[in-house]
């Protein structure tokens, strides 16, 4: 399965080149092969939980090998607020607007997780950016609405983000679509939210009127730190909810019971004539495909699984904890990180039913023989992925959340996070650690921090979805 060549379906779209009106790349190959070598990279930094007092920023990392600065944090935005707990961020478009005239991708959506404060940023310029509109969680509350994660762009230019809470704290979650033209709030994005309770991250395949979302928790279950009798009480989630996108009405719940708990994060190929993909179940470990029969029923199977390892510290075996994954713009290779174990995965999925292990990485973690990089302690393991476009490096982080960190790696409170980086051979089905690349979060201006997500600007394997 390959997107380097555009099908006669994605002619028969209007998917060509020369077409492009508005952001973004018209099919996956174009993003692939003409954009340029990343040189910017924007990482949500968080300070929640830290030993130190201050705001969330998002920082600046220079990611060009020639400049005098590479691999440093060049510059900080810093919030207006603290206690935000920025996680996940987003465009306000992408490539699925890439023929809407007018449309730019020059704003960053920046949530904050845990106070449910939503920051819109002018990122025209990725080394001067600045924040244009903070929509202030009051706002949010009026819908019922609360604990912001999943910022996608959507055709038609609006925005639309998946919420895991209701106002309380509680559940049911939702979405929450903004309006591009100048970030007003139009409400709920679901008509029917059917059986569905629990949210966290979401996909969609507009041609074939999908989207899939995943589930964590209430806020309040997971805000204070992972405790296991939360799962045995049925408190996390273990499904994945079909939805009809052009009616955003639910349709149908595949739950994965022990199989899938905490189902976190989804990705479908980048191909937008797939009606299948992968979903990586954090507690159970396992990486689950789900697909589409003739008949427009949704089924699933288990395809990789991550066996527990015992730990003399540790009173049971210890979990992969497969915390994020993410496709290649080809949709040939896989990746996802196991963030208690410490090590990061490479699969060739060419068959994509049957996923083949080709490499990884170990760095940090409870299980890793390499523990430090350039003398600097690896505090945490590999966590939140972004792979350039042209598949040839992949870039990692090391901090999950404020409260399950401060649980599982105490030091990252203490001392900060990392984001470091391997070269990908694809044409050998390889990786190497890049050991003269590492930004310490440690030392951040200002005092330590948590980094997390990673974009840049231009877009991304896990922003962009074409139409």
């Amino acid at each position: 399965m390959s997107t380097d060549e555009p099908s006669s379906t994605a002619e028969k779209h209007g998917h060509e080149h020369h077409e492009v009106e508005g952001p973004g790349y018209p099919t996956p190959a174009a993003m692939r092969t003409e954009s340029e070598r990343e040189k910017t990279a924007f990482v949500v930094a968080l300070r929640v939980g830290m030993d130190v007092d201050g705001s969330d920023f998002i920082g600046v990392v220079d990611l060009d090998p020639e400049s005098d600065t590479y691999s440093e944090l060049v510059d900080t935005v810093e919030m207006p607020n603290k206690g935000d707990e920025l996680h996940h961020f987003g465009w306000n478009s992408c490539s699925s607007s890439c023929h809407t005239e007018g449309l730019m991708r020059d704003h960053l959506i920046v949530p904050g997780q845990r106070s449910s404060r939503i920051h819109i940023l002018d990122a025209e310029d990725p080394r001067n950016m600045e924040i244009e509109k903070v929509i202030e969680p009051e706002e949010i509350f009026e819908y019922d609405l609360s604990a912001p994660h999943t910022v996608h762009c959507v055709p038609g230019g609006k925005v639309v983000i998946s919420m895991l809470g209701d106002a309380n704290g509680e559940l049911p979650g939702g979405f929450l679509q903004l309006d591009q033209s100048d970030f007003s709030i139009d409400g709920h994005w679901e008509a029917d939210r059917g059986d569905m309770e629990m949210n966290y991250d979401y996909w969609y395949q507009p041609r074939h009127n999908v989207m899939i979302s995943t589930e964590w928790a209430a806020p309040k279950t997971y805000y204070p730190g992972f405790d296991l009798d939360d799962v045995e009480e049925g408190k996390y989630g273990d499904s994945i909810h079909i939805w009809d996108w052009e009616n955003k009405e639910h349709q149908q719940a595949l739950n994965f019971g022990e199989e899938g708990q905490i189902p976190l994060e989804i990705r479908m190929p980048h191909d937008p004539e797939e009606t299948q993909g992968y979903v990586g179940a954090g507690l159970s470990s396992n990486i689950l495909r789900f697909w589409e029969e003739s008949d427009g029923v949704w089924e699933w199977e288990k395809v990789i699984d991550i066996e527990s390892r015992e730990h003399p510290d540790w009173d049971m075996p210890v979990p992969g904890l497969v915390t994020d994954i993410v496709l290649s713009l080809d949709d040939q290779y896989l990746f996802f990180s196991n963030w208690l174990h410490g090590d990061m995965r490479m699969y060739d999925v060419s068959d994509f039913g049957n996923p083949r292990l080709v490499d990884r990485i170990w760095a940090g973690g409870n299980f890793a023989d390499r523990q430090e990089i350039q003398g600097t302690e690896i505090r945490g393991a590999p966590q939140m992925l972004q792979l350039s476009r042209d598949g040839k490096r992949i870039y990692w982080t090391t901090s999950l959340f404020s409260s399950w960190d401060n649980q599982f790696y105490p030091e990252i409170g203490e001392k900060g996070s990392l984001m470091m980086k391997a070269d990908v051979y694809p044409d050998e089905g390889r990786m190497e650690l890049d050991e003269d690349f590492l930004v310490d979060f440690g030392d951040a201006p200002g005092g330590p921090a948590r980094a997390h997500e990673i974009r840049w600007p231009g877009g991304d394997c896990t922003s962009d979805i074409w139409q």
